[in-house]
Formats: C-alpha cells, sequence, structure tokens
C-alpha cells in the first residue's frame, strides 16, 4: 500500500484499520449487569472431608478445626491438590496471582475436573494478570458448574499500552487490588496464606523460589472462610466474566483443554506430584491424626462499595498486643513507620521478646521495599528487636523450598506469619507495608493452639538460624553489621552489582506505594 498510494489514501488506511480494531476491541463492563447475590452452598455431609470435620467437632466441639502448617513447597501444592480432588460438592478459589505456569496448569485441569464431576465451582482472581487471558477466562465461565469473576478489573483487555492509559486515567480505583489468598472445599476444609499460584510458590522455578507458608484447616474454619467468599463474590468490586466482550469459543476450548492436560503429563519439574485425580483417603485419613486442634478466627478486608474497608492491620497489632513474654514474626515485606517502632518498644519495655525475620536485599523480589526498609533497621535493634534477614542461598533451599528435580538459583521470603507466647498463631496475606496497610485487601487467620504455636515457633528458629539468614547488630560504634554461619560482613548482603544499584534507584520511588 505505501509504494502504490498516495499520503491521502494510507491515511484513509490507518483510520480504517484503526476503527476496525476499535470495534473488535476485548473490554469488560466493569458497570454492566450483575448478577443476582448467590452464597456457598450448605457444607458437604458426605465425603471425605465432611467425615474428617465431622469427628473433629464431635471431639471438640462445634467451633474447633483441626490445623496443620503448610511449610515446604511441595506441601503447599500436595495438599491443594488433595483438597480440590476430594471435593464433592463446592470449591471456591480466590486469589492475587494465578500464572499459566506448570503449577498453575495443574491446578487448573484439576479445579476442571472437579466442575465435569459435577463439583460447583466459584473462582475469584484479581485482574494483574489476567491480561491476554480472556478467550481462557470466558471458555472457563461457559464450563457446567463454574463461574468466574475478576477482582477490579481494566475495562481494556487487548493491550499492555491501553491498561496503561486506563490506569494513568483511574490510578486511585485500578491501584487497589485483592492480594488474599483462598482455597475451600465442600464448606470443610480451607487452604489460607501466602501463596499465590505460580512456579515460584511451589519450588518449581529454575531462577528464584519462595520460601513461604500457608495453614491448612479442616472444621469450622470452612465455615469462617465461606463468609469471607460470599462477601467478595457479591461485592461491587468483583466483575463476572459473562460481562466479557470475548465469546466463548467451543472448538478453542477444546484446543486449550487438550494441551493443557498434555503439558501436565509431560511437564518435568511435576514428577512429584500426583498429575491425575486421584483418591486421598489414605492420606488425608492419616493427616487427620496429627492435626492440631484449635479455634480460629478468620479477618480481612472487607469491600465497601466505595472503598475498601481496612480492618487486618489494626487486628494484627491487637494480636501482637497480647503478648506478655514472646513475639515471633517472619514477613517478606516489610516498611514500618515511626508508630510501629515505638510499639515494638513499648512491648521491649514490659519484658516481651521480639524476633523478626525478613528479606535481606541478597534474597528480595522487590528492591523497592528493601530500599524503604533499609534505614529502619537501626530503629528496630535499638527498639530490642532481634533482627534476622533471610539468606539467598539458605540451607532450607534443598529440604523445603524448591521441589526436585528443580533446583533455583536464588530463593526469598513470601511468609507472613506470627506466633505470640507459643499459644497464638497468625498466617495470611497481610505485609508490613503500606501498599498491604492502606490499598490492597488482606487476609488472615488467628487460631488459638498452642501445639500449632509450638510447630510455627520452630518453623521460625529454624529459618533465623545462621545457616539460614543473617543477623543484623550494632557494633559498639553503632555500626550494622551481618552475620551467619560462615562469615561477619558490614555492608548489607547482595546477589551482585544490579542489585545495589536498583537499591539505590527504588529509593526515589513513593514510599507509600510499596
Amino acid at each position: 500500500m505505501k509504494s502504490s498510494h498516495g499520503r491521502g489514501r494510507l491515511l484513509l488506511g490507518l483510520l480504517l484499520i484503526g476503527l476496525l480494531g476499535a470495534c473488535t476491541q476485548a473490554t469488560i463492563e466493569v458497570e454492566g449487569e450483575r448478577p443476582p447475590a448467590s452464597f456457598a452452598l450448605e457444607p458437604a455431609s458426605t465425603g471425605l472431608l465432611a467425615e474428617i470435620a465431622e469427628g473433629i467437632t464431635a471431639g471438640h466441639g462445634e467451633e474447633a478445626s483441626g490445623f496443620r502448617i503448610l511449610d515446604s513447597s511441595h506441601s503447599g501444592l500436595y495438599w491443594r491438590l488433595a483438597l480440590i480432588d476430594s471435593a464433592t460438592t463446592s470449591l471456591e478459589i480466590q486469589t492475587y496471582l494465578w500464572y499459566p505456569d506448570a503449577s498453575g496448569r495443574l491446578l487448573l485441569e484439576r479445579v476442571v475436573a472437579a466442575a465435569r464431576r459435577g463439583v460447583r465451582v466459584r473462582l475469584i482472581l484479581d485482574d494483574l494478570l489476567l491480561q491476554g487471558q480472556d478467550q481462557l477466562i470466558a471458555n472457563l465461565q461457559a464450563q457446567d458448574n463454574i463461574e468466574f469473576r475478576i477482582f477490579n478489573p481494566w475495562s481494556q483487555r487487548d493491550s499492555l499500552l491501553d491498561r496503561a492509559g486506563e490506569m494513568i486515567a483511574e490510578l486511585e480505583r485500578l491501584n487497589t487490588r485483592m492480594h488474599d489468598k483462598l482455597l475451600i472445599a465442600d464448606g470443610r476444609a480451607a487452604v489460607i496464606g501466602g501463596r499465590n499460584v505460580g512456579d515460584h510458590y511451589f519450588g518449581l522455578n529454575e531462577i528464584y523460589n519462595f520460601h513461604d507458608t500457608d495453614l491448612l484447616g479442616i472444621g469450622h474454619i470452612g465455615v469462617q472462610a465461606n463468609a469471607m467468599f460470599d462477601k467478595f463474590w457479591n461485592s461491587d468490586w468483583v466483575v463476572s466474566a459473562g460481562n466479557l466482550s470475548t465469546a466463548p469459543d467451543p472448538e478453542v476450548a477444546y484446543e486449550q483443554w487438550q494441551d493443557l492436560v498434555a503439558r501436565n503429563v509431560t511437564s518435568p519439574v511435576l514428577e512429584a506430584f500426583p498429575r491425575r485425580v486421584k483418591d486421598w483417603s489414605g492420606e488425608l485419613r492419616r493427616e487427620a491424626k496429627d492435626l492440631r486442634i484449635g479455634r480460629s478466627k478468620l479477618v480481612y478486608d472487607e469491600t465497601a462499595t466505595e472503598q475498601i474497608s481496612q480492618n487486618v492491620l489494626s487486628q494484627i497489632f491487637n494480636f501482637f498486643s497480647l503478648a506478655q513474654r514472646e513475639l515471633l514474626i517472619m514477613n517478606a515485606y516489610v516498611i514500618p513507620s515511626e508508630k510501629v517502632i515505638t510499639f515494638m518498644q513499648e512491648l521491649t519495655d514490659r519484658g516481651v521478646k521480639t524476633r523478626l525475620l525478613t528479606n535481606s536485599l541478597a534474597s528480595h523480589d522487590v528492591p523497592a521495599v528493601n530500599s524503604h526498609y533499609e534505614p529502619w533497621r537501626d530503629d528496630f535493634l535499638e527498639a530490642g528487636i532481634d533482627l534476622y534477614e533471610l539468606r539467598s542461598d539458605p540451607a532450607i533451599a534443598a529440604t523445603v523450598v524448591d521441589v526436585a528435580p528443580v533446583q533455583a538459583e536464588f530463593t526469598g521470603l513470601h511468609s507472613k506469619t506470627a506466633v505470640v507466647d507459643r499459644r497464638y498463631v497468625f498466617i495470611g496475606s497481610m505485609n508490613f507495608d503500606p501498599r498491604s496497610a492502606r490499598i490492597n485487601t488482606e487476609m488472615g487467620a488467628f487460631v488459638d493452639s498452642p501445639a500449632l504455636a509450638e510447630d510455627m515457633a520452630a518453623i521460625i528458629e529454624r529459618d533465623m538460624a545462621p545457616e539460614n539468614a543473617w543477623r543484623v547488630q550494632l557494633d559498639a560504634e553503632g555500626e550494622l553489621y551481618w552475620q551467619n554461619s560462615e562469615e561477619t560482613v558490614t555492608r548489607q548482603p547482595a546477589r551482585n552489582g544490579m542489585q545495589r544499584v536498583m537499591n539505590l534507584l527504588m529509593k526515589l520511588g513513593p514510599e507509600d506505594q510499596y
């Protein structure tokens, strides 16, 4: 066209292309018609999960649940598969990120298999990673027994450039993301914690993997989790996938399914996991004997019509205030404030021993957080806090973080958990940074269970050991130094020079956005 037509014809051609693109541009009706309110089914009365939950109720009361900490990456994926495969009536999944990688594909296949055997599936995903996935989402929405909803979506679906423009125009709305992670099976069992759906969280990425923590609960916590899920499901912040302009395509859906199954069967990194739906009766019944009995309270930021009602941070600090002797904290992303430091000093003054484990620069995947955490190290130490930072090469990488055959280049921390006085436990999605406190939605579970608390405390203390973490201290001149089992250094540990450069550059960014 360029060689045979004049400028006017070229402009006309470009205009027509633009108009055709506009006519076919993928969108979602953010303010479109909403489905009528719908709610969780009653907890299943039959099936393996009902059997275990009813046994806990019979032995310990209506409000009791049995708990297990999912410490290893392998356990995080393994027990999610167990709950999905064991569901008989309902499955709810709410998550921030769902990557289209090996673990993401495996979990998706199992979710679709559950729907095909008659389980009602409800999915809520944040829109952050869904760009380019509308055809898949529309096909899932068209599948019998699956309903798909999107938290706070971009209305323009086609390109990152469109998204960027919409982000600028609607920054206040689109800056709010759903950071919660929740899986519920049969209204009887739930997994709550820090893990998104993706290989980094399940020990299967060859570049880096996260050390993360989830809580598996069977019993009353299933009812509590369904109540939370329903609040989001019926919220104005959530939009049905039925509002997508992209129509389901049965032929494409068939091809997507065949590709999904084939890739799961042949994926070399999935060899440690069952690749097909299986009967988990033996594993779950054995696991039930070792569950830690306790009572839980689920806390979450609520999706009010105009803005998010931020509840979680204040409740976490109320939880910390219960401490009389000891507070153990493991949190991946920490940017405190003067108010937080004062609070920690007050704990120290009344005799509470507080230990905190977070990321080092070397283990960080978000250098901007380290940039704004860095100036607070000496404040923590002067407030009497024992401060630890995860090594990028911890000993637990081989036994807890990576899943064979994978051996990642480095390890990062992603856990958000705490223990008070070896009795109370918190496990959730809440980071100790401004974004979690004031922008995103967060959630977590408080559990009163001395046995579970001892388990969690042992994990945190293991992770603070010098083969896994740097101890950060002040010398006699008030200068920082880092010590582990092999060496002592006077400069914050980093994997390479580029990390140090990025750490400096990110100091220029707004602290309140991280």
